[in-house]
């Protein structure tokens, strides 16, 4: 008997009013404008908040009115909310807020992951589950995050670098290959760098900021731990002509791909020294998610063809065995048998993706059967069982996650759909209702009481708020269709900057993919030396014809070997393409830390095993 899915007859109605766009409870569509200023006034309130009573802490504790460090004293909020401030307008404080950053933010800090497990344990949704549990199941993961949360830092500094001249920054000559912002992101990528040091070049979760790899850390990482680089790290190849980023993100992205199973899907956890699969769950969220996300933003950003062929092989794998009625659940990797059949708040960035790839219908199926469960509880819990049609036992919080806001985003830039403008208006009008206190937004403990955590993450300023926003405002300048752009010099000549096609990292950190063609250094620079050298030899030849002599040595070509990607033979397809102009797409992004609970080579673990 074929697996269904039971919707409760409540959400089958609460679907039904969905379609074709209906109009809002006093028969209007939400009104856009009005909408934009309301969020506006929901981020003014969280960012003050944060500023009176936070700052330099990393977040804000809403409910107490103080702020706590959750990853390593970084001034986390300050920097996710700094694109933020220019996608509202406010050109006075993004300039302010670079100033303090330049002078505040350090990464030769002795931060390594046991001061994240007691931090970490301090969460009440971890303390609920045992111990062993924990270590299996909660405490890896969130420890893997670690170097996510460095990496989007890392791509929030490149946004805002990119973003500066915009803002009215008065940038250094070189400008964008060169700044103090991107000087800042360089550092703090290259303290990563140690974990790619792998047998499989697949990394560790967790490194020391000032003594790299600990011993004795683990070797187990998720998989979103492993193919989350390639965006940032590609950016800053580019930006500072140094391969190496962009060069470790591809092999980390090549051994999961060959790591998948034979019908074509990925775990959640692989041993990193080994590549053998320790979590066999495969899915499209916790853990998962910005994996594939960044398949797909890679290959638009970078216009690979490789790595959107990749994604459209696993989406053929996900759609063939994960998804059921427009859901997708978890299933074992190598069986396609369903572990378990949920939906994670996490998933929700889905229809998003689709949509970036042009499978709209597919998106809008989806989106709003994810939509049926935001309004059957004000939010989205961590864990909704399907079959059941309810919150599942010690999941029922919303932390404010940006993800189904996000893809109405990209399904309204894409169709127009006032339905889409709906979610946004419930979005702003549950969150202010529930979540609003005093001094910020608290995340929502639990959905069937309203219950508030003391709690309110960086990335609802970073992404929560801006996807709210770009959905009211179409004339963003992020929505930018090409028709207005700022050609800068750079010492490699023009640059076009600002034409739009903008892609968002997965803390919605815009970066401009125009840039990457601003600072060609080391490809220059070889064109260049391979120029002279074949003038050189080929002045050499008509002498040796004039002498009568031989010569047998050829023009110089670029290093290759383990872990580059600077072949003779790409060298050369490179220089033939070097003239053309590529398309750039209209683009944008999502994902968040991994909070679920997962099963170990195939067997579901219950809270109360």
């Amino acid at each position: 008997m074929p697996f269904r899915l039971l919707v409760p007859l409540g959400l089958l109605c609460a679907l039904l009013p969905l379609h074709h766009g209906a109009p809002g409870p006093d028969g209007t569509a939400p009104d856009p404008a009005h909408y934009r200023e309301r969020v506006k006034a929901m981020f003014y309130h969280a960012y003050d908040s944060y500023l009176e009573n936070a700052f330099p802490y990393d977040e804000l504790r809403p409910l107490t009115c103080d702020g706590h460090d959750t990853w390593g004293s970084f001034s986390l909020t300050l920097i996710d909310a700094l694109d933020t401030l220019l996608i509202l307008g406010n050109v006075s404080e993004f300039q302010r807020v670079v100033e303090v950053l330049q002078d505040n933010v350090d990464f030769d800090i002795d931060v390594n992951a046991s001061v994240f497990e007691t931090n970490i344990r301090d969460h009440q949704w971890l303390n609920s589950c045992h111990l062993w549990m924990a270590e299996i199941h909660f405490f890896l993961p969130i420890l893997l995050i670690f170097i996510l949360y460095v990496i989007c830092m890392v791509g929030g500094l490149l946004s805002a670098h990119l973003l500066s001249k915009k803002a009215g920054v008065e940038v250094e000559a070189g400008w964008p290959c060169s700044g103090p912002l991107l000087r800042m992101a360089e550092e703090a990528a290259r303290k990563l760098l140690p974990a790619f040091q792998t047998p499989t070049g697949m990394p560790y979760g967790t490194v020391n900021l000032l003594h790299g790899v600990n011993p004795g850390e683990t070797p187990v990482t998720c998989t979103a731990g492993i193919g989350t680089f390639i965006v940032e790290f590609a950016t800053l190849s580019s930006l500072t002509g140094d391969p190496v980023f962009e060069d470790v993100a591809r092999v980390a992205l090549m051994r999961l791909w060959e790591s998948r199973s034979d019908i074509g899907l990925v775990g959640n956890h692989i041993d990193v020294l080994t590549g053998k699969w320790v979590a066999q769950d495969a899915g499209i969220g916790a853990g998962v998610d910005s994996y594939f996300e960044y398949l797909v933003k890679g290959a638009i950003l970078l216009q690979d063809k490789k790595l959107m062929a990749m994604f459209l092989e696993y989406n053929k794998a996900i759609r063939n065995y994960t998804r059921f009625d427009d859901w997708y659940l978890w299933v074992q990797m190598y069986k396609g048998t369903v572990s378990m059949p949920v939906f994670q708040s996490l998933e929700a960035y889905w229809p998003g993706l689709q949509s970036l790839i042009g499978d709209i219908d597919n998106a809008m199926r989806t989106f709003l059967n994810y939509y049926t469960v935001w309004k059957q509880f004000g939010g989205l819990p961590e864990f909704y069982n399907i079959p059941q049609g309810y919150t599942v036992e010690k999941r029922e919080g919303y932390p404010l996650r940006p993800e189904l806001i996000e893809s109405a985003m990209y399904l309204y830039r894409a169709t127009g759909d006032p339905t889409l403008l709906e979610l946004g208006r419930d979005a702003v009008e549950s969150i202010e209702k529930i979540s609003k206190v005093e001094c910020g937004f608290a995340t929502i403990k639990d959905l069937r009481d309203h219950k508030l955590d003391n709690r309110m993450e960086s990335f609802f300023l970073a992404e929560t708020v801006k996807y709210l926003y770009l959905l009211f405002d179409p004339s963003n300048f992020i929505h930018n269709n090409g028709s207005t752009f700022d050609v800068v010099i750079t010492p490699y000549g023009e640059c076009i900057l600002g034409a739009g096609g903008y892609i968002f990292n997965t803390e919605a950190h815009p970066i401009d993919p125009a840039a990457l063609h601003c600072c060609r250094r080391l490809k220059e620079e070889q064109w260049e030396v391979e120029d002279l050298m074949r003038e050189f030899y080929s002045l050499k030849r008509n002498r040796s014809r004039f002498h009568k002599k031989s010569m047998s040595s050829g023009p110089w070509e670029p290093p290759t070997g383990p872990g580059t990607f600077s072949s003779s033979e790409n060298h050369d397809q490179a220089r033939e393409k070097k003239p053309a102009k590529r398309k750039i797409p209209l683009l944008s992004c999502p994902s968040r830390p991994f909070t679920s609970k997962l099963a170990l080579l195939g067997q579901v673990f219950l809270d109360s095993s």
